[in-house]
């Protein structure tokens, strides 16, 4: 392990590589701290702490994670890289199911640089929606302090530009990361700026350690401490487990080599296809109730009050929306028949069964069950740190580390960059990070 960390440097390609991607990463968390004009700081801070358990404080927590804390901080990276995350699954969605867009997608590369202008143009165009929102919150309700020094029209328009400009150079700096750096751009820009929360985590945690046998309830002893750590390496395990794990189909061609045997082919069906995308689905429309609960309507709040967050409903509810939406993207990803027919036309064949309609059912059965298996296993990733957070009486800030999409999405994102390496260093014949090089083995099926 250490070796391979040595090896690195004696590569002046990818030593290149991982100083412009760590420069521009770095870049990206100074700008977090780049406040808007005419904001007071403070009084937005005790207005998110406030506003915790609320509709609204539910939407800024989701958005703050994405955005490494740049919300809170009222930065001109408030909004983070989320609005080009939103447009790139609409548009994915989209060219799944609109036929216009379907014909572009295969046009190959020309076809992929329209698609990518046109996200690009709506992620802006969300940046400016979500920034008059935020903007208009925060003059319209400061609470017991101004959290705006001049609200109107102008605080308005220049936040809004502010913001938008500060996202539009967050996706910048990610396509540099792929073109001159290492891995994919957006999605170490989301990484980084989730394990930024990292210490404040480890110093919530220190400050309520009390290793006295008799501790306050609200403090963490030596038994909690290490039922966290037990459960933190698990959760992480297992979430590597479920980001690797694939099922191999085994496919065969009918013609042969020329020492006489077949070619044989394998079409890798990953457990978990739809990644985080499910939990970021489910968690949009787990928002809307709390937000409903706000008319002032008697009635209206009790029925809400069933679906608040922590309620039984609410989580069931949660995990419905989780299994659903693991199927919906799934079935948009990966059509059985599309494989099928492709398959046939180039003499492809799964030993056993008939080329056709019998491929399709098979494939339909197995990306039905493995889904499904999947599925479970991010709903339960998914609900863990509400029950850390409830059971062993932590912040949200430390029990979104044991699970859901921050976990996910920072191994998924670590694994894909260690591969990325090691592929490098294997390229110059350097071993690995494993014994005796090649990649993680999850990779292989």
């Amino acid at each position: 392990m250490f070796s391979a960390f040595a090896n690195i440097a004696k590569i002046p390609e990818l030593r290149k590589k991982l100083f412009i991607t760590l420069s521009l990463l770095v870049l990206c968390r100074i700008g977090v701290f780049i406040p808007l004009p005419g904001i007071d700081l403070e009084a937005v801070k005790r207005m998110v702490e406030s506003s915790q358990d609320s509709g609204f404080g539910a939407l800024l927590g989701i958005l703050d994670m994405f955005a490494g804390g740049g919300l809170r901080n009222a930065s001109i990276f408030a909004l983070g890289i989320m609005p080009y995350i939103s447009a790139s699954i609409i548009f994915q969605l989209l060219s799944a199911i609109v036929p216009s867009l379907q014909k572009i997608a295969k046009e190959g590369e020309s076809g992929r640089r329209k698609i990518n202008q046109w996200t690009r143009y709506s992620a802006v165009l969300l940046c400016l929606i979500q920034a008059s929102i935020i903007c208009s919150t925060l003059q319209s309700d400061p609470g017991s302090h101004a959290l705006v020094a001049k609200p109107g029209f102008w605080f308005l328009f220049q936040s809004a530009i502010i913001l938008a400009s500060g996202t539009a150079f967050l996706m910048w700096l990610g396509e540099q990361i792929d073109e001159f750096g290492l891995g994919n751009g957006m999605s170490l820009i989301i990484m980084i700026g989730i394990t930024s929360r990292l210490p404040v985590a480890v110093e919530e945690v220190a400050g309520r350690f009390n290793p006295a046998l008799e501790s306050a309830p609200s403090d963490i002893g030596p038994g909690e401490l290490l039922v966290l750590g037990v459960l933190f390496l698990l959760m992480v395990t297992a979430v590597v487990f479920i980001t690797e794990a694939t099922r191999n189909i085994p496919m065969q061609t009918g013609k042969r080599t020329a020492m006489g045997f077949k070619h044989q082919h394998y079409l890798p069906l990953k457990l978990n296809a739809s990644g985080v995308i499910a939990i970021i689905f489910a968690q949009s429309l787990m928002v809307l109730p709390t937000f409903l609960a706000m008319l002032p309507v008697e009635w209206w709040k009790y029925i809400m009050s069933f679906f608040m967050q922590g309620s039984f409903l609410y989580m069931t509810i949660y995990l419905l929306l989780i299994v659903f939406f693991s199927y919906f993207y799934t079935a948009v990803l990966f059509d059985p028949k599309e494989h099928a027919e492709n398959f046939k036309q180039y003499g492809m064949f799964i030993p056993g069964i008939r080329p056709g309609n019998d491929t399709r059912n098979y494939l339909e059965m197995v990306v039905n069950r493995i889904t499904f298996a999947g599925a479970i296993f991010i709903a339960v990733i998914a609900i863990v740190p509400q029950v850390i957070q409830y059971g062993l009486k932590v912040g949200w800030t430390v029990s979104d580390f044991f699970g859901g999409t921050g976990l996910l999405i920072v191994v998924g994102v670590a694994l894909d960059l260690i591969n990325r390496i090691e592929s490098h260093m294997l390229m110059e014949r350097y071993e690995g990070f494993l014994k005796g090089g090649g990649r993680i083995r999850g990779r292989r099926g």
